[in-house]
């Protein structure tokens, strides 16, 4: 597989020459839309075939192996060689594509209950590339109760595919505009009694539903209720033990910080040691109601990794990937309007509308292109692509990290799946 970034005077079927492939398979592999038209500064993925190589004089499979950046083994088995050294000059050889290079990881995929033809649609492009999916959330209430979810048709398919359904418990609260309840997650940290029936509700509900464990999701935590939290945090996987899969979610940051709502209570190294695994949520620098930005810049996505695995055992950490960006209205003014998300192949799509060129920033790697509306506006839309994607996974292949988790499933991106599946082998934990 190869990234290709669209010049101007490229078409579909000039780029398939150009690598010897044919227009249908780029155009299946980026789900091109039907008027197979691509834009300048657009990231395509470019299926591999296998080339054929003729061995020089003093060449061996080790050497030619090196030279291709494949294995010994992959070559030997595509050729049928029994016997590495038994090659020869002249003998033409069959070379695979460099694939699966990056070793094995867990992808984890955060998916919001719809309804289920919208639920399978989704699924359907994507389950295969998951080890674990989490529907999101249940709501813990304000007497430790858990509030319904209707994700019976994602937990079905996860399971007909041999993926791992987790249950996804967070402290959002309608009383807060459905945002995370600082006040309720607190009272509950501060009663053993109400700790106790949040987790009989959580290892009730998950044998009731056959989830594989859970995954919380607390946040604005009060910071003096951090030790609280590792309390609660060690009775759960007590409870929990050895059944079941115990994960959390935490926000990002680049030092212990100890204060503030957002990050204080989440303790890296505790969590690092209590936990199966933990999300580090390495995404919305760029958000809907801050200035136009990347939305998962590398530079600070790799400082808070740098962090983690400073005190986190490093398989123990999935980093966070995003599956959308966000189209801001200029010039953006604080506390004005919000930014639009909007798909990956969705802002491919959009710059091909509206006639802009994508563009690419080297320092966060990741890509951006501005355009004018029909009434006059100017926006600014960032996003992400294969080439950034390719750059997260490098990330976690760099740290030995565990592996990837998914916001969220909702709105296509190919490019990440076919860039995903050449990288790595995807581990499943449900035989």
């Amino acid at each position: 597989m190869r990234i290709y970034v669209v010049k101007p005077g490229d078409n579909v079927w000039s780029i398939a020459k150009r690598f010897g492939v044919t227009p249908e398979s780029i155009i299946s592999a980026n789900e091109i839309p039907e008027n197979n038209e691509v834009v300048v500064g657009q990231s395509l993925v470019i299926p591999s075939t296998e080339i054929s190589y003729r061995i020089k004089p003093g060449e061996n499979l080790w050497s030619i192996a090196n030279r291709f950046k494949v294995s010994v083994d992959s070559i030997a088995k595509l050729n049928n060689i029994s016997n590495p050294a038994s090659v020869y000059p002249g003998l033409v050889i069959r070379i695979p594509e460099n694939a699966k290079n990056y070793g094995y990881i867990e992808v984890n995929a955060f998916i919001q209950p719809s309804n289920p033809q919208k639920e399978t649609a989704v699924l359907n492009d994507t389950i295969q590339y998951l080890t674990y999916v989490t529907p999101f959330s249940h709501h813990v209430t304000a007497d430790a109760g858990l509030t319904p979810l209707d994700d019976e048709t994602i937990i079905a398919i996860a399971k007909k595919n041999k993926v791992a359904p987790m249950l996804s418990v967070t402290n959002i609260s309608g009383t807060t505009g459905a945002n995370f309840d600082s006040q309720l997650i607190s009272n509950i940290l501060n009663s053993a009694s109400m700790q106790e029936t949040l987790i009989n509700n959580i290892l009730n509900l998950i044998k009731t539903k056959g989830y594989s464990g859970v995954i919380v999701d607390f946040e604005r935590i009060p910071p003096e209720d951090r030790e609280k939290y590792n309390n609660f945090l060690r009775k759960l996987v007590n409870a929990l033990h050895p059944n079941y899969i115990v994960a959390t979610a935490l926000a990002p940051k680049t030092y212990d910080v100890k204060e503030g709502a957002w990050h204080g209570a989440h303790d890296y190294k505790a969590h690092g040691e209590i936990v199966d695994f933990v999300i580090i949520m390495t995404y919305e620098w760029g958000w809907s109601g801050g200035p136009p930005m990347a939305v998962a810049p590398i530079n600070e996505v790799e400082k808070v990794i740098n962090y983690a695995v400073s005190v986190i055992p490093p398989k123990k950490i999935m980093m966070g990937i995003p599956l959308y960006g966000y189209d801001w209205t200029l010039p953006y003014m604080p506390g004005g309007e919000f930014a639009e998300s909007i798909g990956n192949q969705e802002a491919i799509n959009r710059a091909g509308s509206v006639g802009a060129t994508i563009q690419y920033d080297a320092k966060s790697a990741s890509p951006y292109y501005n355009y004018t509306d029909k009434n006059g506006r100017q926006h600014v839309v960032w996003f992400e692509d294969a080439r950034s994607v390719e750059e997260k996974y490098k990330l976690v292949s760099k740290y030995g990290l565990r592996g990837v988790s998914y916001w969220v499933l909702a709105k296509p991106f190919p490019q990440n799946y076919r860039v995903l599946d050449n990288m790595f082998n995807i581990e499943k934990v449900v035989k």
